[in-house]
């Protein structure tokens, strides 16, 4: 099983990214997707996740408006587009597979990515 993160990067405050992660060695069809988010010194959180069929997607409050997660399972890819970025989101992000659902709970989750580090710079 692999999750292969990667898009992360160096950004200015209201600028984008886009985050990849690239997935295999398991059912990709029949896991949620979601992103979570480390910052230095805190606990990892939830950031957002997708359904198996890509039809019903969740967001942290903190998130919900700019940022936007999508998948393809064809090509075992999870999206997770990040607009008008803040200093807060700084982070490292990683994505994530939870078998048949796709919960907020970090503890739910089967398979984690190695994480893509994003920073948001004034």
């Amino acid at each position: 099983v692999q999750l292969q993160a990667s898009g992360g990067g160096q950004v200015q405050t209201g600028g984008s990214l886009r985050l990849s992660c690239a997935a295999s060695g398991f059912d990709f069809g029949d896991y949620g997707m979601g992103w979570f988010r480390q910052a230095s010194g805190k606990e990892r959180e939830f950031v957002a996740t997708v359904t198996w069929s890509g039809g019903s997607t969740y967001y942290a409050d903190s998130v919900n408006g700019r940022f936007t997660i999508s998948r393809d399972n064809a090509k075992r890819m999870v999206w997770l587009q990040m607009h008008a970025l803040k200093a807060e989101d700084t982070a490292v992000y990683y994505c994530a597979a939870e078998n048949g659902l796709a919960t907020r709970h970090k503890y739910n989750y089967d398979y984690w990515g190695q994480g893509t580090l994003v920073t948001v710079s004034s």
